[in-house]
């Protein structure tokens, strides 16, 4: 029978540690009732004592979702215990998450101390956090560089003072998956009471490792992971939620089953993405935007056939609708096809192997081919076309920002004009005026390509129509032109048969 395998998340706390990457207490909110919706089992809200803000989000945490435990970090130190303790008052079940550092590194040059004083401040502080609440969690900084005996004996010690769960980090990203998965094996085998607990696994990412010392550690007999949506944390990161989910779910082999809704994992990636300004890098694993997108044609043949010759995940299992079939000189007649047809051209035989060959020469020459190249290839076969093209946009602002757009649609030109909070919202509602995709937003992303005050921008944005992405790129001098291009972009991957929906 199957272990429950308990997910922490500390994406609100370890993860937000990333510069730049901070919330304030309304967006903490918001993403907490998300990881509650997502299924997580242990919030992790903050470290109280280290702000006012931090206090405060932990408080209206506690008071704003109810299925998680909500947990506050703190030092070894009785006055990080108090605020930990009061910042809870208001949660369902709450849980103090305390501890100290066990390495040589840590117990000699962070905090000049001796392995004997070092657990007898790691039993104090959990004996003191019992007097608060039941459920106390202690960490052993360091965890992945400590001598194996020591860990044990301090280890021991803690839970015979009433730690419920142990955590046993690899702080520094620094051990190999056999490595971590020895250590948690050794407090298994060697520390007698360790059926008292729950062992955790808190890894870092420094050398890429987090997700494989994370699935050692629960091979090994953890029963508790600490992860972050996305993979965010200080440094190179902590262990990525979706990754170890993922894993758990293909690899029947592991006996431990989670309760996260894996549908809901998408989007709360991109929420977390969104209000973090952090992007999350194409090629990432499960909620990378190229983790189910397929270029090379024997990829794409083999997908289309049947998709797990090349997938081994169900883009609906992590809530993305569908595989992406893209385009480029590597793609074969089968990836051309399905693309064609989308447009609403069915071609076969002679006709095909015409438009194929065509669009090999043309392939080898752009990087990447849209809407607008595969209409010109098909033209004679089609007796009208929906293509949007950008022809004139113009702006100003007279202590309110207004926009003119031109766009040709097929044979017919439009005009448009719309105000906004600024030249890219005005534009780009001048467009929606025209196009009506009746499309949301979901992903808007600006990026230096060089660098001075003549920078290029590239710009990215995803659109969602119907619960289906479609991606706009575009790079200029102009931020807005580039925006507005790069929407149009989008809209131009839009099948016709969805627009008829509309």
């Amino acid at each position: 029978m199957s272990d429950k395998l308990w997910i922490f998340d500390t994406t609100l706390r370890d993860g937000e540690q990333v510069p730049g990457c901070q919330l304030n207490t309304q967006e903490k909110v918001v993403v907490a009732k998300a990881l509650e919706a997502l299924g997580v089992d242990i919030i992790e809200a903050g470290f109280p004592i280290s702000s006012p803000g931090d206090f405060n989000s932990v408080l209206e945490i506690s008071k704003a979702v109810s299925n998680p435990i909500i947990c506050a970090l703190s030092r070894a130190v009785e006055k990080d215990i108090d605020v930990a303790a009061q910042s809870l008052k208001f949660a369902k079940r709450g849980r103090i998450h305390t501890g100290i550092g066990v390495s040589p590194y840590h117990i000699q040059f962070k905090l000049r101390s001796t392995p004997v004083d070092i657990i007898a401040r790691g039993v104090a502080a959990v004996k003191y956090a019992k007097r608060f609440v039941e459920d106390v969690e202690f960490y052993a900084e360091d965890a992945g560089r400590s001598e194996p005996d020591f860990l044990c004996r301090i280890i021991e010690e803690v839970i015979k003072a009433g730690a419920t769960v142990v955590n046993i980090p690899d702080t520094t990203g620094y051990c190999l998956p056999e490595q971590y998965g020895a250590i948690i094996a050794n407090l298994k085998n060697n520390v007698p009471n360790i059926d008292r607990a729950i062992i955790a696994t808190h890894c870092h990412n420094d050398l890429g490792m987090a997700t494989a010392n994370t699935v050692a550690g629960v091979q090994h007999g953890a029963r508790q992971v600490e992860v972050t949506i996305n993979g965010i944390g200080e440094r190179a990161g902590n262990t990525s939620l979706e990754e170890v989910v993922m894993a758990i779910k293909c690899h029947k082999s592991i006996p431990v089953y989670t309760g996260i809704v894996t549908p809901k994992i998408y989007q709360t990636s991109r929420l977390v993405s969104k209000l973090m300004n952090m992007p999350v890098q194409p090629n990432k694993a499960i909620v990378g935007r190229n983790a189910f997108a397929h270029s090379s044609g024997i990829h794409q043949d083999g997908v289309l056939k049947h998709r797990e010759n090349y997938e081994i995940i169900d883009p609906k299992e992590v809530g993305v609708d569908e595989s992406t079939i893209v385009l480029t000189a590597r793609s074969g007649r089968a990836a051309l096809k399905h693309h064609l047809d989308a447009l609403g051209v069915e071609l076969e035989g002679e006709e095909l192997r015409e438009v194929y060959e065509a669009f090999l020469i043309l392939a080898d020459s752009k990087r990447d081919i849209g809407r607008k190249d595969l209409l010109g290839l098909v033209g004679k076969f089609m007796e009208e076309s929906n293509f949007i093209e950008l022809e004139k946009i113009s702006y100003s602002s007279n202590g309110q920002v207004s926009a003119q757009v031109t766009l040709k649609i097929g044979n017919e030109t439009h005009h448009a004009s719309s105000s906004g909070v600024g030249p890219v919202d005005a534009v780009l509602k001048a467009i929606d005026k025209i196009a009506r995709p009746q499309v949301d937003l979901e992903e808007f992303l600006i990026q230096a390509m060089t660098n001075g005050s003549d920078d290029v921008a590239k710009v990215h944005m995803r659109l969602i129509k119907g619960e289906k992405p479609y991606y706009g790129f575009a790079s200029n001098a102009d931020i807005v032109l580039a925006s507005a291009q790069a929407f149009v972009d989008a809209l131009n991957k839009i099948p016709v048969k969805e627009y008829a929906t509309a």
